[in-house]
């Protein structure tokens, strides 16, 4: 059995390394520096501390040595309601990763059923992410649907 637990403060830098881990694996990834970590790190570690925030992320210690293991990482956003979210809570999962000497044991599966939970206790009536083409089996086994939505970027 995988226990997840809530992130705090103190795991910020094993966050840290995990995102840069979910970013290394992704083929399109800009950089592989970790620069930007030092500028990171002191905005994470005050978002864990926020019980009551907009922000989460839910981890599984690594079972064999010190750190983690895995991690899914979300926020809830307001928008303005519409037909099927009046409310206009949304959740939105952005970073979800394992390491790799600890995949293929359901260890981010559980972290990302916890986020999900987490975002129904706060009202949330959709989830978004974006999955790479391996972890897409993972998303559509918990629900997920592809959507054709366009998605455009501007960089600031």
């Amino acid at each position: 059995m995988t226990l997840v637990r809530r992130a705090v403060p103190g795991d910020a830098e094993e966050v840290l390394r995990l995102r840069q881990v979910m970013i290394d694996s992704m083929p399109q990834a800009s950089s592989p520096s970790t620069d930007w970590h030092a500028d990171s790190l002191p905005v994470l570690r005050a978002r864990l501390a926020e019980a009551d925030g907009t922000f989460a992320a839910f981890v599984v210690d690594h079972p064999d040595r010190h750190g983690l293991a895995a991690l899914a990482a979300g926020t809830i956003d307001y928008r303005i309601g519409g037909a099927h979210n009046p409310h206009g809570i949304d959740g939105y999962i952005f970073s979800v990763a394992t390491d790799p000497d600890a995949r293929r044991r359901g260890h981010a599966r559980a972290c990302v059923e916890a986020l999900l939970e987490w975002f129904r206790e706060r009202g949330a009536r959709r989830v978004r992410l974006t999955a790479s083409a391996q972890a897409e089996p993972l998303y559509a086994s918990l629900g997920f649907t592809r959507r054709p939505d366009p998605l455009l970027e501007l960089r600031l």
